[in-house]
């Protein structure tokens, strides 16, 4: 398949609101044709869709590669495999590496990497401050046309009056943030949420404002400002509400929250390093504002925080684990399982939520039309399967979804008209 005319027959393709049955031709790594019955001569390769989802490839903003700097957790071919694995042909890159990507060459040591490494598109996110250490600026202006946005990611940004010079010379430039928000001087050392799993198994709890409090903060500052702002991985009911209400009047507020937030709450929790990330897994009603969040369009994306670490770095349990899982190659499978399936969302929806909105906000480009690059995922949604880490194509394999039945399996994920990823029916 590797450029040569392919023809995707009898899969539903979903795109801009409809699901179609209808054919995909793929000619000169581009999108040639879409229709019904299109016919194929002899040096065609045909692929049976039948009784799959087709989509335009997945577009994940919120992704930890590790390189440079931490190729013992992932590297950027381990991690960009695992993404065509999951139907994601594009990512944007988090910049807690080391060398930080807060200069254009320090980003031109990590873009070396990905030229060298990656087998979808990779767009790295330059830092907001200097090293990530929140004291002075990167350098935002000669960053612009390097990177896709700017995040301390990780860290968020405890002054309003750095924040606030981010803004303006984001603006400025007609960048984008996307912020971490959490404050430091709420954490007390905590690492579950504050809630009931945390007082009734003796664990130190991080609170709900941490995230909601810098966000209150930022929406206001981005009004003022004019800044494009994107808030990550949100978990709290009272994010969700901050934001809900922020973009009632300011039209370039956004925000992302992921897979294990819409499925899982503290209620969840078991005393396993996978069940630990950050933000924690909140409460039961967190969870239902999130998915109102989702349904009512004030989450407009769903990310990964696709966020690797060693096996020995998650054995530690609850207390002692490093924060963070891994989920690009199971994203869909979960979204479309728990949330598709069980009428909560519509299909024409997710594929919004994992790939047209968050190419829209990032201006990543790319869609399901004809004369388009032809990155295409194939997803079986027939069949269950069961999550097995030990068949991750990531190095990374803390995952709460371990052992999990599932709908959705990626069978096919072409990148510009290659084969990045194919798995027999």
């Amino acid at each position: 398949m590797n450029k040569q005319m392919l023809l995707i027959k009898n899969g539903t393709v979903v795109a801009e609101g409809v699901s179609r049955k209808v054919d995909v031709l793929v000619a000169e790594g581009k999108i040639a044709a879409i229709g019904e019955a299109l016919s194929a001569d002899e040096q065609t390769e045909v692929f049976d869709a039948e009784g799959c989802i087709v989509t335009y490839g997945l577009a994940d903003v919120h992704v930890h590669l590790r390189e440079p700097g931490y190729s013992a957790k992932e590297t950027i071919t381990t991690g960009t495999r695992a993404a065509a694995r999951g139907g994601v042909t594009t990512v944007c890159s988090m910049p807690n590496l080391q060398p930080a990507p807060d200069a254009p060459e320090t980003i031109a040591v990590q873009q070396q990497m990905i030229d060298e490494q990656a087998v979808i598109e990779v767009l790295p996110f330059a830092t907001i401050s200097k090293g990530r250490e929140r004291r002075e600026l990167a350098e935002i202006e000669a960053l612009r046309p390097l990177s896709v946005g700017y995040s301390d990611d990780g860290n968020g940004i405890q002054t309003e009056a750095l924040m606030r010079k981010a803004m303006q010379r984001i603006s400025a430039v007609d960048g984008i943030i996307a912020a971490h928000c959490e404050d430091d001087s709420l954490l007390h050392a905590g690492y579950i949420h504050d809630g009931e799993y945390a007082h009734a198994h003796g664990h130190k709890g991080i609170c709900s404002e941490s995230e909601w409090g810098p966000i209150k903060r930022d929406v206001k500052l981005a009004e003022e400002e004019g800044c494009r702002y994107h808030v990550c991985h949100i978990s709290t009911k009272e994010s969700v509400a901050i934001i809900r209400e922020a973009k009632q009047h300011c039209n370039h507020i956004s925000c992302e929250t992921a897979p294990h937030y819409l499925v899982l709450c503290d209620a969840d929790l078991q005393e396993d390093g996978r069940f630990k990330m950050n933000p924690p897994l909140r409460a039961k009603e967190d969870r239902e504002a999130l998915i109102e969040g989702i349904k009512d369009g004030t989450i407009e994306v769903i990310a990964t925080d696709h966020a690797p670490h060693t096996a020995e770095e998650k054995s530690r349990g609850l207390k002692g684990s490093m924060m963070g899982i891994v989920g690009i190659e199971t994203s869909f499978a979960i979204c479309y399982t728990h949330l598709v399936r069980k009428g909560v969302i519509t299909i024409e929806k997710l594929i919004a939520l994992m790939s047209e909105n968050p190419r829209r906000i990032f201006r990543l480009g790319g869609a399901m039309r004809v004369g388009e690059r032809a990155d295409i995922a194939v997803y079986d949604v027939t069949k269950p399967y069961t999550i097995d880490t030990n068949e991750f194509l990531s190095m990374g394999k803390a995952t709460p979804f371990a052992g999990e039945e599932v709908y959705g399996r990626c069978l096919l994920t072409l990148f510009g008209g290659e084969q990045v990823w194919s798995e027999n029916k």
